[in-house]
């Protein structure tokens, strides 16, 4: 099982990075390593001083693709979920800054948070779903998978022109606008439109 993030997926959030839009969708790996334990908090690492929250909606694949067509795309997910992508921002930009690859900064022990999951027949469509992230109670990251530069299908479609899709992978499509720091004892609490799907302390 891989987890497959797509970055630099909305417009908001690339101009508060101060990145560069994308030709393409941005695509790294996390390992399995990296889910944090159902139930359990998250321990920010000792080797970073600035780790972000990147809520996200998730997918995650139900049968074995390659090369999947976009209008096919659909076909291989049932389940639409939430989560965080963790970022050592301060580690992430020293390595970009260096040429080098992101890994150590996005795939770090318990840098991916997994929710609960929902139908995909819960939507009328998967290209118009409301997601939120709050922080102590205060919302700090809200969302529609409208915005997306790439949207799920033709992520889908693009993602599996690299890698074979296999049940149960995931794919992290991306964070709006509003990732922040996160310090010891914050509470994050995550919701697909008004269902809370996730909620974890910060240690």
């Amino acid at each position: 099982m891989k987890l497959i993030c797509i970055g630099r997926n909305y417009t908001e959030h690339i101009k508060e990075l101060e990145n560069e839009r994308p030709t393409d969708p941005v695509i790294f790996l996390k390992p399995d390593t990296s889910i944090l334990l159902k139930k359990q908090p998250f321990f920010i690492p000792d080797f970073s001083n600035d780790i972000h929250h990147e809520v996200e909606i998730l997918v995650k694949i139900n049968k074995v693709g390659k090369h999947i067509a976009k209008k096919f795309a659909h076909k291989y997910y049932d389940q639409i979920g939430l989560g965080i992508d963790f970022t050592a921002r301060d580690l992430q930009t020293q390595l970009k800054s260096k040429g080098l690859p992101w890994e150590k900064a996005k795939g770090f022990d318990g840098a991916a948070v997994i929710g609960n999951w929902l139908p995909k027949s819960d939507f009328e469509s998967v290209d118009n779903i409301n997601f939120s992230l709050y922080k102590n109670d205060a919302i700090v990251q809200e969302g529609n998978t409208s915005l997306m530069l790439w949207k799920i299908d033709e992520i889908i479609e693009y993602v599996s022109k690299y890698f074979t899709l296999k049940i149960g992978d995931i794919i992290f499509t991306g964070t709006p606008a509003g990732v922040g720091k996160v310090l010891a004892n914050d509470k994050l609490k995550g919701y697909i439109e008004d269902k809370q799907l996730f909620s974890i302390t910060v240690k």
